[in-house]
């Protein structure tokens, strides 16, 4: 259903410093760069994820109540994405294991715009006898 998101950024440079590394962990790659901001995906037909500096010129701010998700593809994939975003700079917003099929880590990166990287197990249903 998603196609892309985007964040916004005050500082470019840095800001893509810190998701090129970030991004790196799980294999994500550029698909596309301006001087306006950067998109990356796993492919170019996976949703994808911008930072921009904001087209209206107004200074980026970060919404309370707002957040971006990333699925992992295990627990110790949001693990490794949480610990390298730490290691370069984001803030600690709780690590949570809400119950047996849903796992989430939050932080902050450099602009203060919320992100979770989760890991979602698939339900295993049974099946009807009769």
């Amino acid at each position: 259903m998603i196609g892309y998101v985007t964040v916004g950024t005050n500082d470019l440079a840095r800001a893509t410093a810190f998701y090129d590394a970030l991004f790196a962990t799980i294999s994500g790659k550029r698909v596309f760069a301006s001087p306006q901001g950067v998109v990356w995906s796993l492919s170019r037909i996976s949703p994808g994820f911008g930072v921009f500096i904001p087209f209206d010129g107004k200074p980026a701010t970060n919404c309370n109540g707002s957040m971006v998700a990333l699925a992992m593809l295990s627990k110790k994939h949001v693990d490794d994405f949480y610990a390298k975003a730490i290691s370069l700079g984001a803030i600690d917003e709780g690590q949570r294991d809400h119950n047996a099929r849903f796992y989430i880590n939050y932080f902050r990166d450099l602009d203060g715009n919320k992100l979770g990287a989760y890991y979602m197990e698939e339900r295993r249903t049974k099946r009807r006898q009769g």
